[in-house]
């Protein structure tokens, strides 16, 4: 068959016919197994994706058309999402379990999306039950095209550093020790691109990344991790900012980043320090006991081996809180705003409904479960956005269990969907109070968002006065200092039903997760697209005749 046949077959069956004809297409076939690692002794059951792991990298331009046949050969249900990928018009793909069936073993299905107007660096993992911890995850670089300028010149290479906190016990064991009402525990450590940087005898790893002297490479940071910030440093080596999740930023540079769960950013490193191994450092952040990774960079031909003093990492949380406030969006580059109504304009704008999450945890049954507002998220045997495009949403779940504020501390904790209805194209704020003793990471599926305060204790009307509502680095995810509060502004203006979730994911596993319900009152092709026909099906949709078409 020849590519453009299987193009006009793949249009026809996923019924995008909305793409343009001229973005270019890249086909993946990834083939999802189990594998074994031990990085740290303990051999351990690990996820592969066409037996690698970290899985493929997904290195593309903006707008590229991205079709993805996964087959899942795991004995268990699999749906893998795209952290940070707005699929505009197309929740479909986003790969949740509130938007997809899963992909049952020995089953397969095509993703199909595009990464409509976005640049940056964003990660692919598994999104059902704890199979985050198993690996799964990987690399997913999206260029601009070549009409629309960087604000750097091109660097010689880039390299991925996927790095997280890693538990020894395999996904199985910690989601039965959540079940049982138990805790996931403490790390045994922290893994750079699925490698802990020494071996059983503490020798260094052979070199993972090699420099030209005098040349300056990008280094793409990813915190994949379940649970623990990481501070990220390479010895003698300063780090030049560029971008974070999407967005250019003013080129500050900094001795170390701290990156928290589910975030992406980028930096150049200049190779201009006396040839030889440097140490490339991933350690811990807020925890009590710091674990570190490392990874050697080599300048090309050294045969000088790294120094063992390894740069000490930041301590406390005022150093994390005052760097935040050091990163602004480059308002001068020439690169895709977040959506097309002008909202990076976000300071200008009157809000029309402000949102107050408290997240915290209660006993329930005898059981810890997390929760939003009083609501702790169990996920429907029916896909929210299926029962929704099928009319169903009355029998699966109701809207707005929750309300925009908090309940009183007493009320009882409601086991249920979350579900929140949002008017199409509002402007709406929400603010993130983190009422526990540990840090928080919150991200939203389908949409970019300006994180434009933070600050200790309880929020208030008054803390809009320290609000940044100028240059704010748009991006898809942000943390939650303890016992503080963040806010952030966004135009709902994909439609859609989209997850938001704390990137802890014991916490979310535990309840602490809601979807965002966005319609376009007219049902328009042109504010979303009709299911995909080749969509999975489970539930109470099975065997249902389609519903009418978006026209």
């Amino acid at each position: 068959m020849s590519r453009v046949a299987a193009v006009l077959i793949l249009l026809s069956l996923l019924g995008l016919s909305t793409v343009r004809a001229e973005d270019p297409y890249l086909f993946f076939t990834w083939n999802v197994t189990y594998g074994t690692i031990a990085p740290f002794g303990t051999p351990q059951q690990v996820i592969l994706i066409n037996n690698q792991f970290p899985g493929p990298e997904i290195n593309c331009t903006s707008n590229n058309n991205i079709v993805i046949n996964v087959f899942n050969n795991l004995d268990e249900p699999f749906l893998l999402t795209w952290n940070g990928i707005q699929h505009r018009k197309n929740s479909w793909m986003d790969g949740a379990p509130g938007t997809n069936c899963p992909i049952l073993p020995g089953q397969n299905f095509t993703y199909h999306f595009q990464p409509k107007d976005q640049i940056g660096s964003f990660f692919y993992f598994p999104s059902l039950g704890m199979q985050k911890a198993a690996g799964g995850f990987g690399m997913l670089r999206v260029h601009s095209r070549l009409l629309i300028p960087v604000p750097f010149d091109p660097p010689a290479e880039e390299f991925n550093v996927l790095a997280g906190d890693w538990f020894t016990k395999s996904h199985k064991v910690l989601a039965g020790q959540l079940d049982a009402g138990r805790s996931v525990g403490h790390p045994a450590g922290v893994l750079i691109n699925g490698r802990r940087g020494k071996d059983a005898a503490g020798h260094d790893e052979p070199p993972m990344f090699t420099m030209q002297a005098g040349d300056v490479y990008r280094f793409r940071f990813c915190n994949v991790g379940l649970k623990t910030s990481l501070n990220f440093r390479i010895q003698k080596h300063p780090l030049k900012l560029v971008e974070m999740e999407g967005s250019h930023t003013v080129q500050n540079l900094y001795t170390s980043l701290d990156v928290h769960v589910g975030q992406c950013l980028s930096v150049l490193v200049t190779a201009d320090q006396a040839p030889g191994d440097y140490y490339l450092v991933a350690s811990t952040r807020f925890t009590k006991k710091v674990l570190t990774a490392t990874a050697v960079l080599r300048y090309a031909g050294s045969n000088t081996p790294p120094s063992p003093v390894i740069p000490e990492g930041p301590t406390g949380w005022a150093w994390s809180f005052n760097q935040w406030r050091t990163f602004r969006w480059n308002l001068t580059a020439s690169a895709a705003r977040p959506n097309p109504q002008g909202s990076y304009h976000y300071g200008q704008i009157n809000i029309t409904r402000s949102i107050r999450l408290v997240n915290g945890h209660s006993i329930v049954d005898g059981k810890r479960r997390n929760f939003i507002n009083g609501v702790s998220h169990v996920d429907p045997d029916t896909p929210l956005k299926l029962a929704e495009y099928f009319n169903l949403s009355n029998p699966v779940f109701k809207y707005s269990l929750m309300g925009d504020a908090p309940p009183a501390p007493d009320t009882p904790v409601t086991l249920a969907p979350n579900v929140i209805a949002v008017e199409f194209r509002t402007f709406i704020e929400i603010i993130f109070e983190n009422t526990e003793k540990s840090i928080q990471s919150y991200h939203l599926d389908g949409y970019a968002f300006f994180p434009a305060g933070m600050g200790p204790g309880k929020w208030s009307p008054e803390s809009r006065k320290r609000y940044n509502l100028l240059d704010t680095v748009s991006r898809h995810s942000v943390h939650v200092f303890p016992k503080s509060w963040t806010a952030i502004l966004l135009t709902f203006d994909n439609a859609g039903m989209w997850n938001l979730r704390s990137m802890n994911w014991e916490n979310k596993y535990l309840g602490q997760q809601l979807y965002v319900s966005v319609t376009s009152p007219e049902r328009s092709l042109r504010d979303e697209y009709n299911m995909p026909l080749n969509a999975l099906r489970c539930g109470a949709v099975v065997g249902l005749p389609l519903p009418p078409s978006y026209t």
